[in-house]
């Protein structure tokens, strides 16, 4: 039987990553994986998760299964930090494995509510997104996201294309840090966005991987919220990988809103169903490791004060290297760096740039020229801008 398996194509940024393991070269830079790095080069666990580790190593005392939606303290106090205002008697919520498996799950329940379900996902958009989907055999249709000129958002070609999808059909959305361009939408641009699915009747589905990367925790959630308070359906799929730094604990959540509370309840089931089906019991260390930070006081502001830093890092880098390039190109074509949010930004290269960034120089990042900001720090930075010149991006 396993002989008549076919060969899988590899992830890109995976195979990326064995590529630049096995590059020899002294000074390389990784700015392919989509990862926060400290100066140091060093992924840290943050203070406050040490903290609650221990907190929970001192105090449990059972490792007994949770419930199939994951435990009640979590799926709260996630659902106060990104919707601050929760609507519990229309909100639903599982414990996912990762913002992935968030995504995965939402996807699922959209195709059980209707089975005809189109998805309509921005160009570019997180490549896994497109993978889960086709894998799936879920139909899904690009609408237009980035200008290749601006190396903003083209939000006229956005609305035009997100105004084509059906009632019952699926908008997925960056909540924030637009992966992998980091171009980002106003926030009157979300209302124009709310009002277009008011009228299609679309149900928005937010992946909100980034909460707190942007321009702050409460600021990377609004539009999101907006959202909730306009629609009377929204999909959110949110992870803690990034913001608590805790990547291989895989901790996410899946938020349904749901029309009136009977739906809700019909939601909640069906997203328990769908744990059962797929992994039974969701993962529980890295969701105690969040709801301990969340509910304590102290622990959620040495927390918050931490994930600032590291905010703060990212746009001095991105401040650092638009500065550099302006510098050297003697133009102010990179400014976008400096505009862009998250840890992310696309350059606009060719394959060919991209390709020649990583023989010439030992510079690795993902083909369509997206750069991780975080594999950056103050003394890479001038070396990337220099080689970005030199390759004639």
């Amino acid at each position: 039987m396993l002989s008549n398996l076919k060969p899988q194509a590899p992830d890109s940024i995976l195979k990326l990553i064995e590529e630049f393991k096995a590059d020899t070269r002294q000074g390389k830079i990784d700015l392919g994986v989509g990862v926060y790095k400290d100066p140091q080069g060093v992924t840290p666990v943050m203070r406050a998760v040490k903290a609650a580790e221990q907190r929970i190593w001192e105090t449990q005392t059972t490792k007994a299964y949770t419930g199939l939606a994951g435990e009640t303290d979590y799926r709260d106090a996630m659902a106060r930090m990104v919707l601050r205002d929760v609507p519990s008697d229309r909100l639903a919520s599982l414990a996912t494995v990762g913002g992935t498996g968030a995504i995965r799950q939402a996807l699922e329940l959209a195709r059980l509510a209707n089975p005809g379900v189109t998805v309509h996902v921005s160009n570019p958009t997180w490549p896994n997104h497109l993978s889960i989907m086709k894998f799936m055999g879920l139909p899904f249709v690009e609408y237009r996201y980035f200008d290749a000129e601006t190396r903003g958002v083209d939000f006229d070609g956005l609305k035009a294309d997100i105004a084509k999808a059906g009632k019952g059909d699926i908008v997925l959305l960056h909540g924030c840090c637009h992966n992998p361009t980091g171009a980002n939408l106003t926030p009157e641009q979300w209302a124009e966005i709310a009002a277009i699915l008011e009228k299609s009747g679309a149900i928005p589905l937010i992946d909100l991987a980034y909460q707190g990367f942007g321009d702050g925790l409460d600021a990377d959630a609004e539009a999101t919220r907006l959202i909730a308070a306009r629609l009377p359906e929204v999909l959110i799929a949110a992870s803690c990988s990034k913001n608590f730094g805790i990547y291989r604990e895989r901790t996410g959540i899946l938020f349904a809103l749901a029309e009136n509370s009977a739906a809700r309840d019909l939601a909640q089931g069906s997203m328990a169903f769908l744990n059962r089906q797929n992994y039974s019991f969701p993962p529980d260390h890295g969701s105690r490791i969040v709801s301990t930070i969340l509910t304590d006081e102290a622990l959620r502001a040495d927390w918050a004060a931490e994930l600032e830093e590291v905010r703060n890092t990212m746009l001095g880098l991105r401040a650092q290297l638009a500065s550099e390039l302006r510098d050297l190109s003697g133009s102010d074509r990179f400014d976008f760096i400096g505009q862009h949010r998250g840890m992310f930004s696309r350059l606009g290269a060719t394959p060919e740039q991209v390709q020649k960034l990583k023989t010439d120089a030992a510079i690795y990042m993902v083909g369509d020229s997206r750069l991780n900001i975080a594999g950056l720090n103050q003394h890479t930075v001038p070396v990337l801008a220099r080689a970005i010149i030199d390759a004639g991006i």
